[in-house]
């Protein structure tokens, strides 16, 4: 493949990779009857008029396969990261000691599983539409690299058949995570 082919070919997979990453990354945040760290990903704490991550403010474990300890680094936000937890509809209810949070993670109902697998295959959906626009970007960058950068016929084709199978490989790791994640939602 000729270097102009493979740099566009080459971008395009970066770009795929990131959308395919993003997935496997929201996905972790899907509580599944245990317990996660990951789950306060997208949890926002109001620190000292600025809002900033969970993960910033206090030390998130899992003592054991059910409950997480969320432990602040300062006392006053306690009551914060309470209603936060509360306001982010995680299903969690934060009760605290004075110095430590403690969420118990309830096991899923059959309905919550159907919903999460439900939401689940539609950010899978999401991410191979997203994979599939750069595919078609990349195929315009090739066509415009043709006309005006005097890309050969052949080379065209040669990056657009690369750009195939790449395009195949990103759908098939984007099904492959989705498969692992309703596998592990049904696990009870």
């Amino acid at each position: 493949m000729l270097p102009k082919a493979k740099e566009i070919v080459d971008a395009a997979e970066a770009k795929m990779q990131d959308i395919v990453d993003f997935l496997e990354e929201d996905l972790k945040t899907y509580r599944v009857g245990k317990a996660n760290p990951s789950i306060f990903n997208g949890v926002v704490v109001d620190y000292y008029g600025s809002p900033t991550p969970l993960n910033q403010v206090a030390s998130i474990t899992t003592p054991d396969a059910k409950t997480i300890a969320i432990q602040p680094w300062e006392r006053s936000l306690i009551g914060k990261i309470e209603k936060a937890i509360l306001d982010a509809n995680l299903g969690l209810t934060p009760s605290n000691n004075g110095e430590l949070i403690r969420c118990v993670v309830p096991a899923l109902t059959e309905e919550r599983r159907r919903e999460l697998i439900k939401k689940a295959k539609a950010e899978g959906e999401t991410a191979k539409v997203g994979i599939r626009n750069c595919r078609r970007d990349g195929i315009d960058l090739l066509k415009k690299a043709q006309k005006n950068e005097g890309l050969s016929e052949d080379g065209e084709k040669e990056g657009e058949e690369e750009l195939q199978k790449v395009t195949d490989k990103k759908v098939k790791d984007v099904d492959a995570l989705i498969a692992a994640k309703e596998k592990e939602i049904l696990t009870v």
